[in-house]
This record gives structure tokens, C-alpha cells and sequence, in this order.
């Protein structure tokens, strides 16, 4: 395997655990992991160091308004945003927080949020990102679970705070806003016994008083952050210094051995939330080299015209987004008309020919690049020189399509809170690793374990199991929860639950998920994960959700299925109405069953694995139902009490 190094064989079953693969790591580690750098032993030193090296470069920026007009990004230097970082850190002190309390941050990204987060990290405060996205129950779980004595949150998200009392104000005690506080605000939350501050009242709240920055060791927990999780509450995911620092040092060998190494002159686009860890490592990482973050104005819509003024060097997407960029990108060559729509093609399968031939992306096809494909890239600012995907999977035929127009590497990784993000990340200019998540970043080791009831094989020709990592960058445990650590972390060996397959050059592809089996009524085990992949792939199909259970013999699914191509064979086939009306249609449902079971034929599927029947909602699945995790994984029991009389009409139908 060209990419990996085997460091430990594997070994047979033995006393009732499964057979394991070989373990491996990165080829760019095959020389020992990375040394971490002298001096960097937690966060706050990832941050102070930078300030040291780079007092006068642009830290954080955001859009000015101009007469309610957004014009262009205004930046805080790095010396600048340190001044606000110390009275940040003392107006906490001031009020009792010590090292080892916990303090929540809500909201979207934006300045305050880091410099929140930098104070944490310099007292060695426990820092508790409260989700933008779970509703008010999840942020009162979190604030009560964690024990947050602080709460900072976006001026709109004070509200979804008060909410959450007086239950949180058991250990709540104080609210500070990035904005202003309302007089109404004030009220309600001094009736609770809390006290509530405006951003410009707290940054004074310390100013007469000095704090000495407390020492920080590695093992330290610098952040907990809650995982929506596919089932029950939120966990709390412990993340020390040294899984951070580690990550740093393993991420910037691998850019350094592709020769694609961030600098100080790197811009970011900061969207993701920052309340997910891969969002979190990204902007420690351009933290580290003393780059620049740009901060969106908090609104999807906006986000095109935000990378237009920011004009990043490096992009990172969860596959929605790309998505999104891919349909809107079809659609304009579809509306370009003939010619246009011919030269585009052309120029495509000649780059693309030549990137399958070995050459590298900036080569493939010049002087194409220069006259079809610079809108693209113009599209997206003229300087991004890296796109890398997370989160989620990214479709192949959209993940090879953007590695061609977009004149830039587009790279797909895979990480969970629990590794701290970066665990895998295919390599630039190497077309072999579409559709995985390629090589392990080089900090960790890894290997496959045998999953004997899905018939995975880690030991077979080609090596299928529960992907398992080991390394410094691990979590510490589940917050209040070792019952959960100790099912998780056997002999240091953290189980995704993830199901991989090793690829011929080292990388590794994601087929399936190891809790998502269930048996049918004969017996037979259904991995529901790998049957919705294969599935997903029909061209009328958004998204699908295939349901089972033991007292039932047979499949049966909710389909959301793809507008257009619906709107489109209805008005060839004479079937009116709006698409709500043409998803209700017998004949509608007919068609998309007719397609799923081609699917199913043409990939071999055995008889039980055949969707007998469906449902077509035109309403996709959104997590303001509460139907997806903020990640867009599917939420089982949530989708199933959701669709409960439509699956129970579906049985009794297809009887």
C-alpha cells in the first residue's frame, strides 16, 4: 500500500474479541509521528506564540457596514485581538471563574466567539460550544451537564438562552452578550438572580484588576464539546491541549510533505460552526501560522457574495455546500446554450483525460483553465488554492467534477469529535482517492477489526471491518459518562463504529456504519447505511431513509425525491399538479419504485435488500424537525416517530 507503513500484523479472534487487521500509518510518518513544537503545550500557546511572531498581521476580520451596506472586511491584528483576549480573560476571573470552570459559547462565528474561546484557553477555563442548531432542550442539557458558570452568545441567541432558565441557573450565573442587551432582557434575567452584560460593559468589568495566566498542562481539557449524536442525549466529548497541539503538528506534515503548506499570508472563510471540532482545528491552524480568518455574515444566502469580497486561499466544505456549488454550477451550463454548453464538455474530458493520465490538476489542461474554467474559480474569490470536504460524504461524480473546474486540490477527509477532526485526508493530484477519504493524516495509527455479523473481514483479501484509531489526538473520555468510554476505547483503541475498506494505494473508503444493521423477520441482517448508498445513487433520488425491523419481512422507505427530474417526467408522462401534488400521485410513487429496483437489480442486491415500498415527501429532511444531526446524518428513532403511521400504512399497503 503506497501511502501507508504496517507497523503491528494483525491477529485471529481470541477470548471473545473479533479478529484485527494490520495496523498502519501514514508513509509521512514513517519515521516516528511529528515531534510537537518546542514550547507549544496547549492552545493558549498556540495563540500566544503567533502574537510573539506576528504582532502586526490581520487576525480576524468582518464585513463594515457602510450605511446598512455591507462593504469590505476591516481586520483586527493579532496584538489587537490579544489586548481584547486579556480583559476578556480578567473580566471572567473577576467574577470567580477559576481554571477547571466551564464557560458556554452560543452563537455564530464571528470575532467574539475566538476571542471568548482564547480567553478560556489562556486561564484554562473548559470551553463549551452550545449548539447553533439543536434548539433550546439541547442547550439546556449542555448547560446543565457541563455545569457552565458563563455563558457568552450571539446578541439573537440570548433568547434561546433565557429560555433555558430557571432550570440552568443552578450553575448559570452570568450572561454576557456580543451585542447590546435589551432593557426587557435585563429584567428577566436579573428576576432569575443572574447578571446579564453587554460586550463593552464586560470588557471593562476586569479592567482595575490583574490575573497571572495559570500554567497549563497537555493533559489538560481545554474544551467539551457535546456530539448531537444519532440517538439520546448529547455526549460530551472531552478534548485536552495535547489532542489539539498533536493534530496541529500531524496536519501541517502532511501539507508540508505534499508541498501545499499553509502560511501567514493563507486566508480563511470562517462559516462552519465553530462549535464543531473541524471547524475549531482549521482555525487553530491558521492561528498557528499567523493567517487571516474572515468571517461570514451568518447568512447562507450571503455566503457566495461574502468569498467574492473575501477572496480565500483555502475553502473548507461539508458536501451540502459543495453540493449546492455543483447544482448551481449545472444549471449555468445548462442555461449557457449550445455552444458554450459544447466547449465546456470538450475542455472537461480533455482535463479530466489527462488528470487520469497522471498529470497534475494545474497542468492537465492549461490554456482551458485559463479561458472555460477561471469563472469557477472566480466564482469562488480567484485565489482558493485548496477545497477540503468533511463532515459527511461527498458523491463521487460531484467530488470529480469540482477536482476538475475548480482549478483548485478538493480534498475529502474524514474525523470525528473523538478523533479531534483530522484522522484521514485523501492527497492532492491523485484521482485513485475519489470516493475515499484517503491515507491516515500521519499522528495516528489505525487498523480494521473484524465484524463478524455484517461479514466483514479485517484479515480477507480485501480487509473490511470497524475502523480504529489510536494516537495522541484521541478525546478523554465522555463528560460524566464512562458507561459510554469504556464500550469506545478498548486496549487505547478508540471504535468509530464506522465501517471502512482498505483501498490498493492506502486509502481508505467508508462503506458503511456498524450500528445501522437490523435483522428482517427471516433472519437475514440488513445494513441499512450501505442499502441507502446504493440506493442514493439513482438520479431521482435526493435523499432515502430504508426502514426494517424483525416482525417484518421485507424493506420499505421514505424518499425525498430530486424536484426537478420529478417535475420533468410528470410533465412527459402528463401527471399535473405541483410537486406536492405529483408525490401523492399512484403513478409518481410507481416510477421512483421502478428506478430504485433497477438500482437494486444492476448491483446485484440479494431479494431481501429490494424496497417493496414508498413514501414521497417533497420536504427533505431538515433538522428543524429534528429529523438530521447538524453533521446531516440521519436520525433513526427521530425519523421513525416522525413517519410512524406512514410506515405502519406502508406494511399494511404492501400486504
Amino acid at each position: 500500500m503506497r501511502y501507508l507503513i504496517e507497523v503491528e500484523k494483525g491477529r485471529e479472534a481470541a477470548d471473545g474479541r473479533p479478529s484485527v487487521g494490520s495496523t498502519y500509518r501514514s508513509v509521512f510518518a514513517k519515521d516516528g509521528f511529528p515531534p510537537p513544537v518546542p514550547g507549544l503545550d496547549c492552545c493558549w500557546d498556540v495563540f500566544r506564540m503567533s502574537v510573539e511572531r506576528f504582532p502586526d498581521n490581520p487576525m480576524l476580520g468582518r464585513r463594515e457596514i457602510v450605511d446598512g451596506k455591507p462593504g469590505k472586511y476591516v481586520w483586527m491584528t493579532y496584538k489587537e485581538v490579544y489586548d481584547i483576549v486579556t480583559k476578556v480573560g480578567a473580566s471572567i476571573r473577576s467574577l470567580g471563574v477559576e481554571q477547571g470552570g466551564r464557560c458556554g459559547i452560543y452563537g455564530s462565528n464571528c470575532p467574539e466567539w475566538v476571542i471568548s474561546m482564547e480567553a478560556c484557553n489562556a486561564h484554562g477555563i473548559y470551553c463549551v460550544p452550545l449548539y447553533d442548531t439543536l434548539g433550546a432542550g439541547a442547550v439546556e442539557f449542555i448547560l446543565c451537564h457541563a455545569e457552565v458558570r458563563i455563558a457568552f452568545a450571539e446578541e439573537k441567541k440570548i433568547g434561546e438562552v433565557l429560555k433555558t432558565l430557571p432550570r440552568s441557573s443552578k450553575f448559570l450565573k452570568t450572561i454576557v452578550s456580543f451585542g447590546k442587551v435589551t432593557p426587557e432582557q435585563r429584567d428577566e434575567v436579573e428576576k432569575s438572580g443572574l447578571a446579564i452584560y453587554s460586550w463593552d460593559e464586560f470588557l471593562l468589568l476586569g479592567s482595575n484588576k490583574k490575573y497571572d495566566i495559570p500554567t497549563k498542562k497537555k493533559t489538560d481539557i481545554c474544551t467539551i464539546m457535546y456530539t448531537s449524536g444519532t440517538t439520546g442525549d448529547p455526549k460530551g466529548v472531552m478534548i485536552s491541549n495535547d489532542s489539539i497541539v498533536t493534530l496541529i503538528a500531524g496536519v501541517d506534515r502532511l501539507l508540508y510533505s505534499v508541498n501545499e503548506q499553509l502560511h501567514e499570508r493563507d486566508v480563511y472563510l470562517s462559516y462552519l460552526p465553530l462549535a464543531h471540532i473541524f471547524d475549531r482545528v482549521i482555525e487553530e491552524l491558521f492561528i498557528f501560522h499567523g493567517a487571516s480568518i474572515g468571517f461570514w455574515r451568518g447568512d447562507a444566502k450571503l455566503l457566495v457574495e461574502d468569498i467574492g469580497v473575501l477572496k480565500p486561499t483555502i475553502f473548507c466544505a461539508v458536501p451540502r455546500v459543495l453540493d449546492r456549488i455543483y447544482s448551481g454550477l449545472q444549471a449555468k451550463i445548462s442555461a449557457g446554450g449550445f455552444l458554450k454548453s459544447m466547449l465546456f464538455n470538450l475542455a472537461y474530458k480533455y482535463k479530466f483525460y489527462n488528470m487520469t493520465k497522471g498529470s497534475k490538476h494545474e497542468e492537465a489542461a492549461a490554456i482551458f483553465d485559463k479561458i472555460v474554467f477561471n469563472k469557477v474559480k472566480d466564482g469562488l474569490g480567484g485565489r482558493v488554492r485548496l477545497i477540503l470536504s468533511g463532515a459527511a460524504p461527498l458523491a463521487i461524480h460531484v467530488e470529480e467534477f469540482l477536482r476538475v473546474v475548480t482549478c483548485a486540490h478538493v480534498l475529502q477527509g474524514y474525523g470525528l469529535t473523538e478523533t479531534c477532526a483530522g484522522t484521514f485526508v485523501s492527497l492532492p493530484n491523485n484521482l485513485s482517492m475519489l470516493g475515499t477519504v484517503g491515507p491516515p493524516v500521519p499522528n495516528v495509527d489505525v487498523r480494521l477489526e473484524s465484524v463478524p455479523e455484517m461479514n466483514y473481514d479485517a484479515l480477507s483479501e480485501v480487509p473490511r471491518g470497524e475502523i480504529c484509531v489510536r494516537g495522541n489526538t484521541l478525546f478523554s473520555g465522555y463528560y460524566k459518562r464512562e458507561d459510554l468510554t469504556k464500550e469506545a476505547m478498548i486496549d487505547g483503541w478508540f471504535h468509530t463504529g464506522d465501517i471502512g475498506e482498505w483501498q490498493p494505494d492506502g486509502s481508505m473508503k467508508i462503506i458503511d456504519r456498524k450500528k445501522n444493521i437490523f435483522k428482517l423477520s427471516q433472519g437475514e441482517y440488513v445494513a441499512v447505511e450501505n442499502l441507502e448508498n446504493v440506493y442514493g445513487l439513482v438520479p431521482d433520488v435526493d435523499s432515502i431513509w430504508i426502514y426494517g425491523n424483525s416482525f417484518e419481512s421485507f424493506l420499505v422507505a421514505i424518499v425525498n425525491p430530486n424536484k426537478q427530474a420529478l417535475e420533468h417526467w410528470a410533465e412527459v408522462n402528463g401527471v399535473s399538479g405541483d410537486f406536492s401534488a405529483i408525490c401523492e400521485n399512484p403513478k409518481a410513487k410507481e416510477y421512483i419504485l421502478e428506478e430504485l429496483t433497477k438500482a437494486a437489480k444492476e448491483k446485484k442486491l440479494k431479494g431481501f435488500e429490494f424496497i417493496k415500498a414508498i413514501h414521497l415527501d417533497p420536504e427533505p429532511f431538515d433538522m428543524e424537525r429534528d429529523l438530521l444531526t447538524p453533521t446531516y446524518k440521519k436520525k433513526r428513532p427521530q425519523l421513525l416517530k416522525y413517519y410512524q403511521s406512514v410506515i405502519d400504512n406502508l406494511y399494511k399497503s404492501a400486504k
